[in-house]
């Protein structure tokens, strides 16, 4: 049996430049935020890029070039912080601090939102990774942990417990000590009956290798651990011989069902997520503007004013018009008549001419829309 261990690196290296196949993720890892426009500030100043956070590591990759990236595991980070960075991008701005370690050698990495007065980087990173350090039972082996309450196993979130096997020996001293075996879909469980305190906890994640082999005390179940979690070689004891390779079949089929697809324990839901483009979307609002079709203003012509066409034509004389319509005008406008004065106004408006057309060129009438040829054939005095 190999330890799904052995092909996960995802948490516990910090790798630059890996492949496109390396950048997805492996069964049990779960995309949790992806965030645009973060620039890596130390190792690649000036170039915007994406940073993916999930629950085993962080990724950033150049938008412009992709195959410059990096991979940041949580286990290889020492310490998260904020300070002020220089960024080509942003000038001097808030930056999120990452120091790490791996393979005895130290990585700093510096990353800048280029988003203007977002904290969602900070928030992501801080919070996932802090998620990532307080469940370690899924993944690492403890010895003397707290893990019995009340003589029941303490479970973490999504484990079940698929057995429990009463009368289990614990072969690790010279006497062995009589104590309770659990099988979860997680882990494996053994604590001592007469000192709860007394135990170990094995996740699936840390076992290099079970079987059944022979020792001074018979047939024993023998668990070996992963080189990462210390080497351990533990043996335990089950009577009668059906029910220890019943125990071994069992834990067999469990570490299948796990290996394809593990439960690493980082369990975090962003609670800011981006709104829809719907929601940011404002609704235009009609022009509150009301345009007339012609036929209403040729009524409205004809019929306001036609009694003051007639009274201005009994003049018959173009100088006297020109003296006396802007008058007539002016106080037809001012009386009161709100509506044939918006009309009019429009009329104005959309016909474009001055007040000086509209006097010296006999305007009057396309204001009127009535008699223009006649107007154009009234003799002029003193010509």
């Amino acid at each position: 049996m190999a330890s799904a261990l052995d092909t996960l690196w995802e948490d516990r290296d910090v790798r630059f430049d890996i492949t496109a196949q390396q950048m997805k993720t492996r069964p049990g890892e779960v995309l949790i935020d992806c965030l645009d426009s973060i620039e890596d500030t130390k190792g690649n100043n000036g170039d915007r890029g994406r940073l993916l956070v999930t629950n085993l590591r962080i990724i950033w990759h150049s938008v412009a070039l992709p195959r410059v990236n990096l991979s940041v595991g949580y286990n290889t980070i020492i310490n998260i912080t904020t300070r002020t960075a220089n960024s080509k991008l942003r000038g001097q701005t808030e930056a999120l601090y990452i120091l790490t370690k791996s393979n005895n050698t130290r990585f700093e990495f510096i990353f800048t939102n280029l988003v203007l007065g977002s904290p969602r980087l900070f928030t992501s990173v801080i919070a996932v990774h802090r998620a990532y350090e307080t469940s370690k039972m899924y993944r690492d082996l403890k010895l003397r942990a707290a893990l019995i309450q009340n003589k029941h196993l303490r479970l973490l979130p999504r484990e079940q417990v698929y057995d429990k096997i009463n009368g289990v020996w614990n072969l690790s001293s010279d006497q062995g000590n009589l104590g309770t075996f659990f099988i979860t879909n997680v882990r494996i469980v053994w604590h001592a009956n007469m000192n709860e305190s007394f135990n170990v906890s094995i996740p699936y994640l840390q076992i290099w290798s079970i079987r059944i082999r022979d020792s001074k005390f018979g047939l024993a179940l023998v668990i070996e651990s992963s080189r990462q979690s210390g080497g351990y070689v533990l043996g335990f004891k089950i009577d009668p011989v059906e029910k220890l390779q019943d125990a071994l079949k069992e834990i067999n089929s469990l570490h299948k069902v796990y290996s394809a697809n593990p439960i690493f324990g980082v369990d975090y839901e962003m609670e800011e997520k981006p709104q829809p483009l719907e929601e940011l979307t404002v609704e235009q609002l009609p022009d509150d503007v009301e345009i007339e079709p012609d036929e209403q203003t040729d009524a409205f012509t004809v019929s306001e004013t036609a009694g003051v066409f007639m009274l201005l034509w009994e003049f018959k004389s173009y100088h006297t018009l020109r003296i006396l319509y802007p008058l007539l005008l002016f106080v037809f406008l001012q009386k009161g008549f709100a509506d044939c004065r918006t009309k009019a106004h429009k009329i104005i408006k959309v016909n474009a001419c001055t007040a000086r057309q509209f006097i010296n060129t006999g305007f009057v009438l396309l204001f009127l829309k009535v008699g223009q040829q006649d107007i154009q054939k009234m003799p002029r005095s003193g010509s």
